[in-house]
């Protein structure tokens, strides 16, 4: 029987009279309430929920989480899921201009789970502070891309160059004295492979921390390198894409290395994947990156920490600054694409 007043209130006055308070209660709550049933219709809802849902209460009463059209009904049947799997959810959905913080969890009866209840309500008060706090973290984005700028360079024209000087320097004294002492020139070529590595090594990081390295090297190299370095710590598959064909400007080329670089690591660290895709093409719709991944996906409205808040934050600050349109569409259990679109033709 779905939860509502009790049968015996009408023979009990103050029954009847706490059952009346609680539907006042939660009639007059600014929160809104919702319950579903194990087969996942809404058997009770309190509250305007039509900003959640896509549809008012009077619609949504009987109806099956399935059927809700354009309210993402297989994500919100994996939400309940959990739910009847004994996880309270902890969400937080942006709808339009209105941030909704939103909690589900099970109502169990004589100890079993019997229902999925929520509560939703608007966060607005707590968007300043948000806004407040993104600015921040971009601001400190901005700050390391400068310094990583500046540390590049020190690496490039100092440091390097001093090293290179070093070994031309070794060089001589090893060809000085290989006729008079072969051992001592041999010991000094040893040394000479070592700075050697250390060079590469030095010139790998400054072109890691550099952030023109699209402009210098071109999107595809960039992207290899990346592939590169990424497939030293993932075990799984690493495909690149890029349509030969395609000519980027700087800032564009530039805002999809650095979102590609996010994503395939958010993929490396987070989703336990085996197969993870780059691919730039064109459509009508302009040029397109996308960063696709086979892991266990997540809930992007899910506060319970996947884990990738900062790296989606990230993303979002280059996007912004290339004018790029950025989508993350996941699924627990279908995993992850990261789609950024340069508007106009490719």
């Amino acid at each position: 029987m779905p939860p509502g007043k009790p049968t015996h209130a009408k023979n009990d006055p103050a029954m009847g009279q706490a059952a009346a308070l609680c539907e006042e209660f939660l009639e007059q709550c600014p929160l809104c309430h919702w319950v579903v049933d194990p087969f996942l219709r809404f058997v009770r809802i309190s509250g305007n929920v039509e900003p959640i849902f896509g549809r008012p209460a009077s619609e949504l009463k009987g109806t099956a989480v399935a059927k809700l059209g354009n309210s993402r009904p297989a994500t919100w049947t994996e939400r309940f899921g959990r739910v009847f799997a004994g996880e309270t959810v902890a969400l937080r959905e942006i709808v339009g201009s209105v941030a909704w913080g939103i909690t589900l969890f099970p109502i169990r009866v004589e100890g079993e789970i019997r229902y999925a209840g929520g509560l939703a309500r608007d966060n607005a008060p707590w968007i300043k502070a948000e806004q407040d706090l993104r600015h921040r973290v971009l601001t400190a984005l901005n700050a390391q891309e400068f310094e990583r700028s500046m540390l590049s360079r020190f690496l490039h024209d100092s440091v390097g160059q001093n090293l290179t000087a070093f070994g031309l320097q070794l060089d001589l004294i090893r060809m000085d004295l290989e006729p008079i002492s072969p051992e001592s020139g041999a010991r000094l070529g040893e040394i000479q492979k070592l700075l050697e590595e250390m060079m590469e090594k030095v010139r790998e990081y400054s072109y890691e921390l550099n952030p023109s390295t699209v402009e210098r090297a071109g999107l595809r190299s960039a992207l290899d390198r990346l592939a590169g370095r990424i497939r030293e710590r993932f075990a799984g598959a690493l495909r690149i894409n890029v349509d030969p064909s395609l000519k980027l400007e700087k800032k564009t080329a530039a805002a999809f290395y650095h979102i590609a670089q996010e994503a395939v690591e958010n993929s490396v660290q987070h989703s336990g994947c085996s197969t993870i895709e780059i691919a730039i093409k064109s459509s009508r719709a302009g040029t397109f990156l996308e960063v696709r991944d086979n892991g266990r996906g997540f809930d992007p409205a899910d506060v319970a920490g996947t884990g990738r808040g900062l790296g989606i934050l990230t993303m979002q600050h280059y996007a912004a600054q290339a004018g790029l349109d950025l989508s993350v569409t996941s699924h627990r259990g279908r995993g992850t694409v990261v789609r950024a679109t340069s508007p106009g033709a490719g």
